[in-house]
């Protein structure tokens, strides 16, 4: 049966493509961009291979003469179940988070890119914050308790603790360092497809004593984040407040 055929190859080639996909991206044998696509065109063809199983194997169970198609029609829809079950239990749960790709903890005056702009992957590309993700961010309830971070001691004390922990983090590289305006920026690498963002950190004054600590993330590839950067955000705060090593002398801890 040639449905049941098309649906186990599909089932597999679904699977070597979207492997492909990954591990060329992950280990740096494809630009990320392109890994990601793959994995894309593997996913419709395990959507192909489900539906063309889902016709398939029913066919198969129902005619005594198809019988020999059931066990390749079964492993194929199967496979592509499996895949797509899998993508679908780490994307929708994200799919509440709107389609914009730079976040920050202020919306009125945020961070600005300094060093960014300068890096080859943004050349020609304008890093300041859009109107739009500014209309979005302030309007979707999912990122209403987004906020800077108060920290006790002025800002060169909380800056020292900005720069210990952001270091500390291994899928971060710092690559800019001002410590006149109290400002970091780097790169953050994404786990498995090796996706490249920037960040920009800055400590400001703030009331009574107390520092403020902004801010931004901005995804360089892709239009819309999943929550990746708003996630970066409030990850680095907690370890702000949470920190795995005990501060050296001198350095400011949170204010609960």
């Amino acid at each position: 049966m040639i449905l049941a055929w098309l649906c186990f190859f599909d089932g597999l080639v679904a699977v070597a493509v979207m492997a492909a996909g990954v591990i060329g991206a992950h280990f740096g044998h494809a630009a990320p961009s392109v890994g990601f696509q793959l994995f894309i065109i593997g996913l419709l063809n395990a959507a192909i291979s489900l539906l063309l199983g889902l016709i398939a194997v029913p066919l198969s169970i129902l005619s005594p003469s198809r019988k020999p198609a059931r066990v390749p029609a079964i492993i194929g829809a199967a496979l592509s179940l499996v895949l797509l079950a899998g993508v679908a239990s780490v994307v929708v749960p994200r799919l509440k988070y709107p389609p914009i790709n730079d976040i920050t903890t202020d919306t009125a005056q945020p961070p600005a890119f300094v060093h960014a702009t300068q890096l080859p992957g943004n050349r020609g590309h304008d890093l300041s914050y859009s109107p739009v993700s500014r209309q979005v961010q302030e309007h979707s309830p999912v990122y209403a308790t987004l906020a800077p971070l108060t920290l006790p001691g002025p800002p060169a004390q909380v800056f020292k603790r900005v720069e210990i922990v952001a270091g500390e983090i291994p899928s971060w590289q710092i690559l800019y360092n001002d410590p006149a305006t109290y400002t970091l920026e780097g790169v953050a690498t994404s786990t498995v497809f090796r996706f490249k963002d920037d960040f920009v950190i800055q400590v400001r004054p703030g009331d009574n004593g107390n520092s403020v600590v902004e801010m931004r993330s901005r995804s360089r590839e892709t239009p819309a984040d999943l929550g990746s950067n708003y996630e970066r955000i409030e990850s680095f705060f907690y370890d702000l407040q949470h920190p795995p090593h005990p501060a050296p002398p001198g350095t400011p801890q949170a204010q609960p």
